[in-house]
């Protein structure tokens, strides 16, 4: 057996949260269950899902909520033929009629020639510890204290008129695999998060802006007060917009959306729309897609990153990836069906839920940093926008053409002058692709991250 050294972990001031072993018990008795109910293989996840979170509006708690749950789903195979099967009854003692419905259902499915386990040979066996579990779960009233003081801290910034309301959140989430294979692997994460939003102007003429921190350690998260204080100067920065007239310039991309760019990239990179030839880089593989400075890295074994884990929903081990290498698409993001019907080997990227079957997703995504500075970006700009809000989601992944409602500010000789809104960026992921220049102010604060970028030529319809 294959197992992880993360199945039980305890703490003696959260036993019960943080003890998995009833997770892992149950999952093995589901797999067992299906084999002798007759199914060829099966594989069975357990997800626990905890939460608390508390919304602040006016010094006052507005909300309060709780939610807890354990979750398993049972997927068993006859032959090329699949079913999945889930329930949230954690007792255990309807292991047996579970897998036989779930055999049942497989029997009848229709034959699919991708489906299976993973090969033993590329199932985890190391699981280094990625300090992805904080196990000290705040009380609810320093949730309050976190969300007022953020709260209390955009208020204070001279300009702002009211708050949009502050909150703060904490949970611990998490999963058991089990396979007929042999693999047996478990983790626990935790999260942490405040957040802002501030309100400046009144009538017909407000704005707001935000700012918020999340983390896996509470040790790690920004402060409430600076989440709020800087709320609460981009609310005020983004005070009486202006429009702008239909033009076509650079546009610059603050850090909080540029990942947005590095989103669509990896999103047209599935291997399951490439299977489905649904992407408008299907035929790219291998392909220059950016300047020769550009990668864009996976990496789901960064210490204390926000998706870190050590073996995907198939047991399979994860690697650190450059997707975008030197400018060039150096693969697909596969699991183990998708890599099978395009000729493949799965690059550990599965991804599921207790009731579906796995699909291909991303972990930790990074564009890394280019040489210049965000001042120098923009330093020889005569006219353009700079985006700190992104609006709808009009980007099209069969074809590749580019959207978006956005908001920021106009760009005049090199310098960010007033805010604009109401106005919409177009153009397309090849060309924008093509014209990306990343600035040197990469930070990690998101699941996915990039630097300031710039982006040439790109159409803004304004007044």
């Amino acid at each position: 057996m294959i197992s992880s050294p993360n199945a039980t972990v305890t703490r003696s001031d959260n036993s019960d949260l943080l003890d998995q072993s009833a997770l892992s018990n149950l999952a093995q008795r589901l797999v067992e269950a299906a084999r002798r109910a007759g199914a060829d293989a099966a594989d069975a996840v357990a997800v626990r899902g905890v939460s608390h979170g508390v919304e602040v509006r006016d010094g006052k708690v507005e909300a309060s909520e709780r939610s807890e749950g354990d979750d398993v789903g049972l997927r068993v195979f006859v032959g090329r033929r699949q079913a999945v099967i889930s329930t949230n009854d954690m007792s255990g003692d309807n292991a047996a009629q579970l897998a036989e419905r779930a055999v049942a259902m497989a029997r009848v499915a229709p034959d699919d020639k991708y489906v299976g386990l993973a090969d033993p040979e590329l199932l985890a066996k190391n699981f280094p510890d990625l300090d992805v579990l904080d196990p000290v779960v705040p009380e609810v009233g320093e949730l309050e204290r976190r969300a007022i003081e953020a709260e209390e801290a955009a208020l204070a910034v001279a300009g702002v008129t009211k708050s949009g309301g502050a909150s703060a959140s904490t949970g611990i989430g998490g999963m058991v695999l089990v396979t007929s294979t042999g693999f047996h692997g478990s983790y626990l994460r935790s999260s942490h998060g405040v957040s802002m939003t501030a309100i400046v102007g009144d009538g017909t003429r407000m704005e707001r802006d935000y700012d918020f921190s999340s983390a896996l350690h509470a040790s790690d998260l920004a402060s409430p007060a600076a989440v709020g204080k800087l709320a609460g100067e981009r609310t005020v920065a983004r005070a009486n917009p202006r429009k702008v007239a239909t033009c076509k310039v650079p546009v610059v991309y603050d850090p909080r959306v540029s990942n947005s760019l590095v989103g669509h990239v990896i999103g047209a990179a599935n291997g399951a729309s490439v299977a489905r030839k649904t992407t408008f880089l299907k035929d790219s593989l291998g392909k220059q897609l950016f300047n020769g400075n550009i990668r864009i890295i996976d990496d789901p074994l960064r210490v204390r990153g926000l998706r870190s884990q050590s073996f995907d929903a198939e047991g399979v081990t994860t690697v650190k990836r450059a997707i975008i290498d030197e400018g060039v698409l150096t693969t697909w993001l596969l699991d183990c069906a998708t890599a099978r019907e395009l000729g493949l080997q799965t690059t550990g990227h599965a991804h599921r839920g207790v009731s579906s079957s796995p699909s291909p997703g991303a972990y930790n995504l990074h564009m890394e940093a280019g040489d210049v500075s965000p001042e120098d970006l923009i330093a020889d700009i005569k006219e353009g926008f700079y985006v700190t809000d992104l609006i709808g989601s009009g980007v099209n992944g069969v074809t590749g053409d580019y959207s978006r409602g956005a908001g920021g500010f106009w760009i005049e000789n090199g310098k960010l002058t007033y805010a604009v809104s109401e106005i919409t960026i177009a153009g397309h992921l090849f060309e924008m692709f093509k014209s990306l220049i990343p600035a040197n102010d990469l930070t990690f604060k998101y699941g996915v991250n990039a630097p300031t970028v710039r982006v040439e030529g790109l159409t803004i319809a304004g007044r």
